[in-house]
């Protein structure tokens, strides 16, 4: 009977509570906390990679939208911390499931809308028709972008789902068919280190690249 791979993605049941979604917030758990005279290296290295984040943030918008940017980072952080510990045996990886990856765009998404469209009717309207359309094909510009921004939190949520998925995949089918000789054995843990390390380098380029995106996506309001 063949094993459904899907099944690693499944939360477990105890007593009726998922509790595996509460890896969700192990991230809290290391937050560099404040409380030094001298920040340590791991104080240090956050605040740089914090810094660089809002710098690059910043060049995207066109005013100095500080409370954005910050929500920015945090997600930042949130989401690579998330993808992170995923891929430590035992710990649930919450980011391949799009019920929660969708709960993170859609948000920021919805009031960024609905700020827009209430405040700045008339540019939300303009975005709708690129400049030098053709008034022919005026029409057809206006659904393409209306159907653009209704999926844009479903592309933000399928993409960081989907590349969770597959690195973990890999490395399922790569770790049930290593066996046999001791060359396979070690050219198959050899080859899953390698998957490791890329997989590691997928959970931060993947948290900044939705949030780059996000933030692309909040500057057409700006």
């Amino acid at each position: 009977m063949m094993m459904n791979l899907f099944a690693v993605f499944d939360p477990v049941s105890v007593f009726g509570l998922h509790l595996n979604w509460v890896s969700i917030f192990i991230g809290l758990l290391i937050i560099p906390l404040l409380f030094w005279v001298v920040p340590c290296r791991y104080v240090s290295l956050f605040l740089i990679i914090f810094n660089l984040l809002s710098k690059e943030l910043q060049s995207i918008f066109s005013k100095k939208w500080g409370g954005v940017i910050f929500l920015l980072c945090c997600l930042f952080w949130f989401i690579a911390l998330n993808n992170f510990f995923g891929l430590f045996p035992y710990i649930f990886t919450a980011s391949s499931h799009v019920i929660f990856t969708l709960g993170l765009p859609f948000p920021v998404w919805l009031s960024l809308m609905i700020f827009g469209w209430v405040n700045m009717t008339n540019k939300m309207f303009a975005h709708l028709v690129p400049v030098g359309t053709p008034f022919v094909l005026m029409m057809f510009m206006v659904i393409i972008e209306s159907v653009s921004n209704l999926i844009r939190p479903i592309t933000l949520s399928v993409r960081l789902a989907a590349n969770m998925i597959a690195g973990h995949l890999l490395i399922v089918l790569l770790g049930g068919v290593i066996s046999g000789s001791l060359v396979i054995i070690s050219s198959g843990i050899f080859v899953m280190m390698m998957l490791l390390v890329l997989e590691l380098a997928v959970a931060f380029i993947q948290a900044y690249v939705f949030v780059v995106l996000s933030g692309l996506y909040s500057a057409e309001i700006n």
